[in-house]
C-alpha cells in the first residue's frame, strides 16, 4: 500500500516537473498564447494553439532575421506604447514571432513578418495602425523545438532543420507539407533584449489538420 502511493505520488510529481518544463519559463510573467500538449516526441512538441490574435508588419525583406526582428519589434513596440489610431497602450505578451518566408526571386535570400502577441483583454478591438496588420488566427497546431541563447541565422537555421528532422517519418510530416513549403518556418522569442541568461526561443512549424 505505501509502495503503491510512493509510486503514485512519485508519477505526479515526475508529470508535474515534466509539464514545467514544456511551459516557457517567461510565460509565467507575461501572457502568451494557450495551447494543449499533443505530442512529447523525440527532440519536438506537438502543440495545439487556441485562436489567437496578433499584429503584424509587412514582410521586412533583409539579409538578417536580427535586421528584421530589430525593425519590426521597433514598429511593434512604439504601436503598444500607443502609437495607433486609439492611442491605447497596451500591454506585452509574448512571443514575439518571425515567420521566415523565402525569396521570390528578389534581391534578399529570406523576408520576415514580425509579429506580437495580442493579450487577451484587446483581441475582441485591437487598435488599427498605419503600416501594421491584424492576424486573427484560428486553433492551429505546431511543431516545436526550443533552444537557448540569443537568436541568429546560424542558430536558427540549425535548430530549423534539426526539427524537421526530428518530425521526418513521424504520422505529423504529411500534415505540415500540405500546410506550408517545407522551407517555411517561424521563430518564437520570449525574452526582452536585455535579458542575457536563461532566454527561451522555440521553432515553429504550424500545421492545420
Amino acid at each position: 500500500m505505501k509502495i503503491s502511493l510512493f509510486l503514485s505520488v512519485l508519477t505526479v510529481s515526475i508529470l508535474g516537473i515534466y509539464s514545467e518544463v514544456n511551459i516557457p519559463a517567461p510565460c509565467k510573467r507575461i501572457e502568451c498564447p494557450i495551447y494543449d500538449v499533443i505530442e512529447n516526441g523525440k527532440d519536438y512538441q506537438i502543440r495545439r494553439y487556441n485562436s489567437s490574435v496578433w499584429i503584424s508588419n509587412p514582410p521586412i525583406r533583409q539579409f538578417s532575421i536580427v535586421t528584421a526582428n530589430a525593425i519590426g519589434v521597433t514598429r511593434l513596440f512604439r504601436y503598444i506604447q500607443g502609437n495607433n489610431d486609439n492611442k491605447q497602450k497596451i500591454e506585452m505578451a509574448g512571443p514575439v514571432l518571425s515567420e521566415v518566408i523565402p525569396s521570390d526571386g528578389s534581391f534578399f535570400k529570406y523576408s520576415y513578418i514580425v509579429s506580437f502577441y495580442v493579450p487577451k483583454k484587446n483581441q475582441a478591438n485591437p487598435p488599427p495602425a498605419k503600416g501594421l496588420q491584424v492576424q486573427r488566427w484560428k486553433n492551429v497546431y505546431a511543431a516545436v523545438r526550443q533552444f537557448s541563447g540569443f537568436v541568429n541565422d546560424k542558430n536558427v537555421a540549425e535548430q530549423a532543420a534539426a526539427l524537421k528532422d526530428s518530425i521526418n517519418g513521424t504520422k505529423w510530416l504529411s500534415a505540415i507539407e500540405k500546410s506550408h513549403k517545407a522551407s517555411n518556418f517561424s521563430v518564437a522569442q520570449y525574452n526582452s533584449p536585455i535579458e542575457l541568461f536563461n532566454r527561451v526561443n522555440e521553432i515553429w512549424l504550424l500545421f492545420e489538420l
